[in-house]
């Protein structure tokens, strides 16, 4: 592989990233995805100088959500 195809596989990685760090941005101002995080069933456990997440609800609902989206987009490219 030479540089040229390293610099564009970089340059196209940057932009993916810069992109999705834009799109979360403006789902945190969202009042559903605010509320990622927060909602009941996800665990929490705090003691001296330890804190333990676990977003089982979140991710569950987020899993859902990111199912539905992709399989709305792979039937409209597959579509004839």
């Amino acid at each position: 592989m030479d540089l040229q195809a390293i610099g564009k596989i970089l340059l196209v990685g940057g932009i993916a990233i810069a992109v999705l760090g834009g799109i979360l941005m403006l789902l945190a101002r969202m009042p559903f995805f605010s509320k990622l995080g927060n909602l009941p069933g996800d665990i929490r456990i705090e003691g001296q100088g330890f804190s333990c997440f676990i977003p089982i609800v979140s991710m569950i609902l987020l899993s859902v959500a990111l199912t539905v989206i992709i399989n709305i987009v792979i039937r409209l490219i597959n579509r004839p």
